[in-house]
C-alpha cells in the first residue's frame, strides 16, 4: 500500500511538471529526478527526436561509455530489439523480459552494455498521433536485478503526459528570432564508417556547441550528427526505413536540419543547414497539434494564397477556411496571419 501511494504521488508530481513545462531539456531533467524516487536506475539516455523521421536530435544522457559514444549510438540504431520506432502500445519495453533473458539478441547489449555491467534496459517511446517526440532508455547495472512489471507499468502511466509536454515544448521554440543565428551556408562534418570525426568546416564547431551546450574548455559533442549518421547505417542495413535526417531547434526560433549521406562505400558526410520552410511548417503543424486539414490549409496559405484562393484549392467554402484559421490561431497562440507566419517561417 505504501509503495502504491508513493508511486501515485510521484506520478502526480510528474503530471504537474508536464503541465507547466516550457523547455524540453529542463523538463527531461526534472522527470528523471522524479523517476529516481520510484525506479532504480544507474544511467540514462533521454533524447528528443524529429517527429517525422524519429531520428534523435537533442540527447540528455549520463552513460559510462562516453569515450565510445559514436559506437554506442551506432549500436543503438542498428539494434532492432525494443527499438523506439517499433514501440507503440504499450510504449515501454524491458530488455530482459522482452528477450526472455537472452539479452544477446540485442547487439547494443551484446557488444557494449554487457561489458559495462548493465543487467537490463527499460525503453520508453514518447509518441502521439502527431509524431515521435523522444525516447528514454534507463540502464540498470549489476548487482541490481532486472526491471519489474511494476517499473514498466509506472513508465507506461507517465508516458502520455510527458509526450504531450515534449510536444508543447517544441511548439514553444517557434518564436520570431531577434536575428539570424543559423548557418548562412551548409556546414559539413565528415565521419568515418565508425562515426569518428575526420574533418569539419570552420563554423561547424560553433554550431555543434549550440546544438548541445558544452563547457568552453571542452570540444562540443556532435551527438546530433552521430544520430543522423547512425540512422543512415540503420537504413542501409534494413533495420529502419526512416530517412537519415533530423530537424532540431538551434536557438531563438531558428531550426536547422542535419542530413547524412554516404560517400561511396566509406565515409559519411553530415550537413547542417537552415531547415527549409516546408520542414519548419511540418514540425510546427505537428507540435501545435494541428489537424490534417488545418495543416493543409497552413501549407496553402504559406505559399501566398488568400482566403478565396485557399478555399478553391482545398474545395472548401471561404467561411470554412476562416473557421479553420480561427482554430489554428487558437492552437498556436497567435492573433494574426502575420504573427502566425513569422513563427512558421522564421
Amino acid at each position: 500500500m505504501a509503495a502504491s501511494l508513493a508511486h501515485e504521488r510521484i506520478r502526480e508530481r510528474i503530471v504537474r511538471l508536464c503541465r507547466g513545462a516550457t523547455q524540453a531539456r529542463q523538463l527531461r531533467a526534472e522527470v528523471l529526478d522524479q523517476l529516481r524516487h520510484v525506479i532504480e536506475f544507474d544511467f540514462y539516455v533521454f533524447t528528443l527526436t524529429d517527429p517525422r523521421t524519429c531520428v534523435g536530435c537533442d540527447p540528455l544522457a549520463d552513460v559510462p561509455l562516453l569515450d565510445e559514444l559514436p559506437r554506442l549510438i551506432k549500436l543503438k540504431y542498428v539494434t532492432a530489439v525494443n527499438r523506439w520506432t517499433s514501440l507503440s502500445e504499450p510504449p515501454v519495453a524491458l530488455l530482459w523480459e522482452g528477450t526472455d533473458g537472452r539479452r544477446e539478441q540485442s547487439p547494443l547489449w551484446r557488444d557494449m552494455l554487457e561489458l559495462a555491467g548493465i543487467v537490463d534496459v527499460a525503453s520508453v517511446v514518447f509518441r502521439d498521433r502527431f509524431g515521435c517526440w523522444g525516447f528514454l532508455d534507463l540502464w540498470r547495472a549489476a548487482p541490481a536485478t532486472p526491471f519489474t512489471d511494476a517499473d514498466a507499468g509506472f513508465l507506461t502511466a507517465v508516458a502520455p503526459p510527458v509526450t504531450e509536454a515534449l510536444r508543447r515544448c517544441q511548439a514553444a521554440t517557434f518564436t520570431a528570432p531577434p536575428g539570424d543565428t543559423g548557418p548562412h551556408t551548409p556546414l559539413v562534418l565528415l565521419l568515418s564508417p565508425e562515426l569518428t570525426i575526420r574533418a569539419q568546416t570552420r563554423q561547424t564547431h560553433d554550431y555543434l556547441r549550440q546544438l548541445l551546450p558544452t563547457p568552453a574548455e571542452r570540444s562540443p559533442v556532435p551527438a546530433a550528427a552521430y544520430n543522423v549518421a547512425a540512422q543512415l547505417v540503420a537504413l542501409e542495413e534494413g533495420v529502419d526505413e526512416h530517412p537519415s535526417a533530423a530537424s532540431v531547434h538551434l536557438a531563438h526560433g531558428v531550426w536547422v536540419t542535419l542530413r547524412a549521406a554516404r560517400i561511396g562505400d566509406g565515409d559519411i558526410t553530415v550537413t547542417i543547414e537552415h531547415a527549409t520552410p516546408a520542414e519548419r511548417l511540418d514540425v510546427f503543424s505537428r507540435a501545435c497539434a494541428l489537424s490534417a486539414r488545418e495543416g493543409e490549409l497552413l501549407t496553402v496559405l504559406a505559399h501566398g494564397a488568400d482566403t478565396r484562393q485557399a478555399a478553391s484549392r482545398l474545395n472548401l467554402s471561404p467561411h470554412t477556411v476562416q473557421d479553420h484559421l480561427k482554430s489554428i490561431f487558437l492552437k498556436t497562440g497567435t492573433r494574426s496571419r502575420r504573427e502566425l507566419f513569422a513563427r512558421v517561417l522564421g
